[in-house]
């Protein structure tokens, strides 16, 4: 007990507090800090998990006998502590007293200073008034000294062109009245900016400081809900988990530590709120579905993620009652996303001739993973020089996951039907859109891919295209894709810069992709937005895309605008909400565009367009029409990735492809085939063989350098570098070998990648 340190109203160290009837009093680490009592489970705990809290500003601290402290505040939280000491419990008394008393002065302060900070509304309508005043006047000063200024040019020219000495004195009292008057106005002039400048000046100080105190009240705020998301949907987590009969996560010791917390909370009556994508233990499953956030696509009453839920006990519920109100709870947070589509996706099998496609992957493994002991040494590394375990991954390359892109081809089938080139735009920014809708779950990390590992996907009798990739760089990590379909082509060369910033995971995504239609001609590109994986040390993963996106139509000018809004706690816009206009070569607006990206698009023709009265235009539009919406994913998506139809197909064996097909790595199916241990090792093997190899490429660069021979560096098998014509960039283009190559069976220029 002798660990507590004390510095004013900051106190630290050991007292036991009253957990329920069967364990009594239970030792715990409490800190006392900016008025608020605060305890952990021990001292480790305190850089993650809070098991409770309590506001001293307007609490009540009593004592009952030499070592006892009991602190209510209002009969919402009342905490029931012992010292090991009468000593120690005054030495606690004093400090619990003098947090109270700082306290309360900071919410007087705080109270003042709105106060003053704070202007009623007359008060704003005046100085407004007052400015706008001081504006007009200097509008005023403005016209007049050019109007004076006018007429003092004009007699100064007649004085300039008199011919005789009467003529100019004539002239020279025109100019002189002329000169005083420009000289007034100008004196007027310099009167009014520096009345204007003054009364500008005193008013920004003002606001400058009460928007700096905004701010910060704000940021406090946010921190605040913040570590409110972190230790409430801990609680509930684990309300939901134990109190179900399925104990997944943590030691007894734990589970026995929430259980004394949890029924504190229920004696106490105390308020649980449940935020959107809040937090929970630090040792996290990374394979369970509670590494995702819950989404619901229909009504808001079903997403528990996208609003806050408040659950309230006015008395002691009997247990039984409890436990079943947390299992319905439990249902309610992991149910999936309903459809706004019935379209499938994938082969028919019942079409006579076509290859029948697996419908499932085995079921991922339960193992778990502490993401810290990790990812503490990562810190603001380049993430793919970093040697990851497959428990990160899941079963699908890089090169597999670029592909995924066309999840929804059907939209440029119908893009390509388009006689109109604006109507056609919005239909390939619908495109663009329905990309991202598989990054909502999928928060784990595809393999990268080795030098020369390729992926060909040929889905050309059922959905209308093929497509071949390729890793063409290895430092710095590159790929290069070109898809056909019957009626347009596509390519693209994909090279991100990822960084680990300890809460959150960015990856901005560099390149260029292209897209042409072949009856048209209208040849499009674009670069994608970031994407941002959420609470990667604690809590559970969600992934955010956010930014603006440029369409270019290089054929006749048409460009479209996508705005992609950041989640935040405080907006009131709807989360993964984007935006976008379609614009014609003379900027004139003609489509807008609406929706979410993990949900659906609409689009909708501009007929009129007016200016509103804060300049900004209003659209007169026609009838929307649905885009894109999102298929739902298949039964019991989350025990396999939460893999698309489309997803599960990518690695299925198949005969007939390269030999540095991702379907023929190794490592990639070990993982597929839930033998993880198996897997990682054959990935350091991998890694291991693609180092020596790199060693002796840059062996034999040094080798010519040093005899002085051109050195050939490294060169992609199927496809070459070039300048792009239209963007001017030097670029990966298909050299359009690989398919004849694969009819003739003939691989002899792959590269030996796997083991």
């Amino acid at each position: 007990m002798a660990e507590a340190k004390h510095h004013q109203s900051n106190f630290k160290g050991w007292l036991f507090k009253w957990t329920n009837y069967l364990k009594g009093y239970q030792k715990r680490w409490f800190v006392l800090q900016n008025g608020l009592l605060s305890y952990y489970r021990n001292q480790a705990e305190m850089a993650h998990t809070c098991r409770g809290t309590i506001n001293l500003a307007n609490a009540i601290i009593h004592t009952e006998d030499s070592t006892t402290i009991v602190i209510s505040n209002g009969g919402a939280q009342t905490f029931h502590l012992k010292a090991g000491s009468e000593v120690e419990r005054q030495k606690w008394i004093m400090a619990l007293e003098m947090a109270k008393s700082e306290a309360k002065k900071m919410l007087r302060d705080e109270s003042d200073e709105e106060e003053v900070q704070q202007p009623d509304r007359a008060e704003l309508t005046m100085m407004l008034h007052t400015l706008s005043a001081k504006l007009e006047d200097l509008h005023t000063c403005n016209d007049l000294i050019a109007r004076h200024g006018l007429a003092l040019t004009k007699t100064l020219s007649e004085l300039e062109s008199a011919h005789s000495a009467a003529e100019a004195a004539a002239n020279l009292k025109p100019v002189q009245e002329r000169a005083t008057l420009f000289r007034i106005t100008s004196n007027a002039m310099i009167n009014a900016c520096n009345e204007f400048y003054e009364l500008s000046q005193s008013q920004g100080r003002r606001w400058q400081r009460t928007i700096q105190h905004e701010h910060e009240r704000r940021l406090k705020y946010e921190e605040m809900v913040e570590q409110l998301a972190k230790n409430v949907v801990s609680l509930e987590n684990k309300a939901r988990m134990s109190l179900s009969g399925h104990p997944v996560r943590g030691s007894d010791s734990e589970e026995d530590e929430f259980l004394d917390a949890f029924e504190h909370q229920v004696e106490e009556r105390e308020l649980t709120v449940a935020l959107p994508h809040g937090n929970d233990m630090m040792h996290r499953r990374t394979d369970s579905m509670e590494s995702y956030p819950d989404v619901s696509s229909e009504s808001e009453s079903e997403n528990s993620l996208n609003e806050a839920r408040v659950y309230t006990s006015k008395t002691s519920p009997k247990k039984g009652s409890h436990r079943e109100h947390q299992r319905t709870a439990s249902q309610d947070k992991i149910r999936m996303p309903k459809s706004l589509s019935t379209d499938s996706h994938g082969s028919d099998s019942s079409i006579p001739g076509r290859r029948k496609r697996r419908k499932r992957i085995p079921d991922k493994p339960n193992i778990s993973l502490n993401l810290w002991s990790f990812m503490k040494n990562a810190i603001g590394k380049e993430l793919s020089k970093i040697a990851m375990p497959v428990n990160f991954n899941e079963p699908l390359s890089m090169l597999q996951r670029i592909m995924e892109e066309f999840e929804y081809s059907e939209i440029l089938d119908q893009a390509a039907r388009c006689s109109d080139s604006c109507e056609q735009m919005a239909w390939v920014a619908a495109f663009t859109v329905s990309a991202y809708a598989t990054t909502l779950f999928r928060a784990s990390k595809p393999f990268n891919p080795m030098l020369g590992e390729t992926f060909e996907f040929d889905r050309m009798d059922d959905l209308g295209w093929k497509g071949i990739s390729e890793q063409v760089s290895h430092h710095p990590p590159m790929l290069a894709m070109h898809v056909d379909g019957r009626e347009w082509s596509t390519w693209q060369e994909f090279t991100m810069t990822t960084k680990f910033r300890g809460r959150y995971l960015q990856i901005v995504p560099m390149g260029i992709a292209h897209l042409v239609f072949h009856k048209s001609g209208n040849h499009y590109t674009w670069r994608k937005v970031t994407t941002t994986v959420n609470n990667i040390i604690v809590g559970k993963l969600w992934v955010d895309n956010h930014g603006e996106m440029d369409i270019t139509n290089h054929h006749n000018g048409d460009k479209c605008h996508l705005k992609y809004s950041a989640y935040s706690y405080f907006s009131r816009e709807n989360p993964r909400k984007v935006t976008g206009v379609v614009t014609d070569v003379s900027g004139s607006a003609k489509w807008v565009l609406t929706g979410t990206w993990d949900n659906k698009m609409e689009g909708a023709q501009i007929i009129h367009v007016e200016e509103s009265n804060k300049g900004k235009p209003v659209f007169e539009t026609g009838p929307h029409k649905t885009m894109w919406k999102v298929r739902p994913p298949p039964p019991g998506a989350e025990r396999v990735y939460f893999f698309s139809q489309l997803a599960t197909e990518m690695n299925e064996p198949e005969e007939g492809v390269a030999p540095t097909d991702s379907r023929l790595r190794p490592d990639q199916r070990m993982m597929e085939d839930g033998r993880w241990d198996e897997a990682n090792r054959m990935k350091l093997r991998l890694e291991e063989k693609q180092r020596e190899v790199r060693k002796q490429r840059e062996g034999e660069a040094e080798r010519a350098k040093a005899e002085g021979r051109e050195n050939e560096p490294y060169k992609p098998t199927w496809f070459r570098k070039e300048r792009d014509p239209t963007t001017g960039a030097l670029i990966h283009i298909f050299n359009k070998q690989y398919w004849e190559c694969k009819q003739r069976q003939d691989w002899q220029r792959c590269p030996d990648i796997f083991l």
